[in-house]
């Protein structure tokens, strides 16, 4: 049983030893792919970055669009812990959406967005079932927290019970304004339209 259990206690620090390994990878591409993009990115420079031989690379990951998938994985998890320590500093339900979407504009979330920004041009170019899965996860569990700051608003009677209904809506206009600007190019002023767009709709759904 002793010997069994070293063996099985082998294994996981194995296990546990590659995923650091791999996320150690990642991480080590995070300047290359802001400088240059995932296109311009090349095996040789994952290595170099990373200080591991080429062939090592594939141990990981099959391609580079494993590795941006990797690298926003961890940092939207580090995104959402921080986001987590800011909500609770805020006291009304405006300043808790507010403070949610500031990861469309707020110059802090920068690489974050340039970085989403090329997770989502991978999965529309060549989607891939880990990555609808991962993004409809970070979806699902944003609007979650979403409808439950809402909610807490409701009963805490500072909104109206009607509120709820418009949260889809007020979940998906920062990501909408986001991909327009990517799509189009057009930089515009999200700041202030998600600001004058909370502004507005907040005073549909304050108790008077």
């Amino acid at each position: 049983m002793v010997g069994q259990y070293f063996i099985w206690s082998y294994i996981v620090a194995i296990i546990v030893n590659k995923e650091q390994k791999k996320r150690d990878i990642a991480l080590s591409c995070k300047e290359l792919i802001l400088n240059n993009g995932i296109n311009n990115l090349t095996v040789s420079q994952v290595a170099k970055a990373a200080g591991i031989g080429k062939g090592t690379i594939y141990e990981y990951f099959a391609n580079k669009d494993e590795i941006v998938f990797e690298l926003v994985n961890i940092l939207m998890l580090k995104h959402s812990e921080k986001l987590k320590s800011k909500l609770d500093k805020q006291k009304s339900t405006k300043e808790k959406i507010r403070e949610f979407s500031k990861f469309f504009y707020d110059k802090e979330e920068k690489n974050l967005r340039t970085l989403y920004k090329e997770f989502v041009s991978l999965s529309l170019l060549s989607p891939k079932s880990e990555m609808i899965e991962f993004h409809t996860k970070c979806v699902k569990n944003y609007y979650s927290w979403f409808i439950e700051i809402l909610q807490n608003g409701v009963d805490n009677d500072e909104l109206i019970p009607e509120a709820l209904s418009l949260a889809k809506g007020l979940f998906v206009v920062g990501d909408g304004m986001f991909i327009q600007n990517t799509v189009t190019g057009i930089e515009e002023n999200v700041k202030e339209d998600l600001d004058t767009f909370i502004d507005t709709i907040f005073i549909l759904m304050e108790k008077k």
